[in-house]
């Protein structure tokens, strides 16, 4: 637990996502003041609406949990995964600077156009291969273009979670459902436990001191393929499911993924004195909670 700072004020948005609905849970063994804001309290699409929010409730700090994440679907409805990923961001951005309040902004993997050879470093060259990595990476600027003081940006990848719809809990379903499953095996890259992410979200606040907009990288530890993850889930769960390797070429989707998204994450690490998990474990935390919910 951080050091005592009740008088912490934090407006999460975005809170019934995967990330926001973790912190969510997380929030009671933490000595903040949590604001948990979705589309039926707040409309973050509105400043005047956020500010006066910000305002009112004197808040210290945005967590930024709110964002368009239906990759495919944002191929045909870029107004949409524009307005969210990086309208809002601007938005955020401009109320941080004038409040004077810290702002953390969740990114992503996607950004990247996935052809490296080696892991992603912050300050290694974009270029998103589709429209939700567009908006995403649109975001990420309009933040470091207003740049408010002691805001960064957290870029993570392959995100799941006890919450919401996601890759572990599909291939539960299916695992149940089917005698065996094709897999995509040459998209590479590190799975994030939600609760892991959320938890290095919590432990770093107060130490934010910046006057540039920070970019950071967050997955859990190791390295694997969906195949991997997805052989690694059955045996968890003790399944019965064949998966059967397959190439992304064999499962064509309308927005292009990244082959490689593996993110070098010594900064965070370095920067805040963060240990990371590895995916194996955060995989079983969250599977014993799924089961205990069965």
């Amino acid at each position: 637990m951080p050091n005592s700072n009740s008088s912490f004020n934090i407006l999460v948005t975005g809170s019934n996502g995967q990330v926001g609905s973790e912190i969510k849970e997380l929030s009671s063994s933490y000595d903040y003041n949590f604001f948990f804001t979705d589309r039926t309290n707040i409309d973050i699409t509105n400043k005047e609406d956020i500010k006066s929010f910000c305002q009112n409730n004197n808040i210290n700090v945005i967590i930024n949990c709110a964002a368009y994440t239906r990759v495919d679907k944002a191929e045909y409805d870029e107004l949409n995964a524009d307005l969210v990923n990086r309208k809002v961001v601007k938005k955020l951005a401009l109320i941080s600077k004038e409040l004077n309040i810290k702002l953390i902004h969740i990114s992503t993997d996607y950004v990247f156009d996935g052809k490296a050879f080696k892991p992603y470093c912050e300050s290694f060259q974009t270029n998103p291969q589709s429209i939700y990595g567009k908006t995403k990476l649109d975001g990420e600027k309009e933040l470091i273009n207003i740049n408010p003081k002691n805001s960064i940006i957290i870029r993570t990848s392959w995100v799941y979670s006890f919450y919401g719809n996601n890759f572990v809990k599909t291939m539960i379903r299916l695992g149940h459902e089917k005698k065996e499953l094709d897999v995509i095996f040459d998209q590479i890259g590190s799975p994030t436990y939600a609760k892991d992410l959320a938890k290095a979200i919590l432990d770093i606040i107060l130490q934010i001191n910046n006057e540039k907009t920070q970019i950071f990288n967050f997955s859990n530890e190791g390295v694997l393929s969906w195949y991997d993850f997805a052989k690694e889930i059955m045996k968890m769960a003790k399944l019965d499911c064949k998966i059967n390797p397959i190439e992304t070429k064999d499962y064509p989707t309308p927005a292009k993924r990244p082959y490689y998204s593996l993110l070098n994450k010594s900064k965070i690490k370095f920067t805040f004195n963060i240990e990371i998990p590895y995916w194996k474990d955060g995989l079983y935390d969250c599977l014993k909670r799924l089961e205990e919910r069965r």
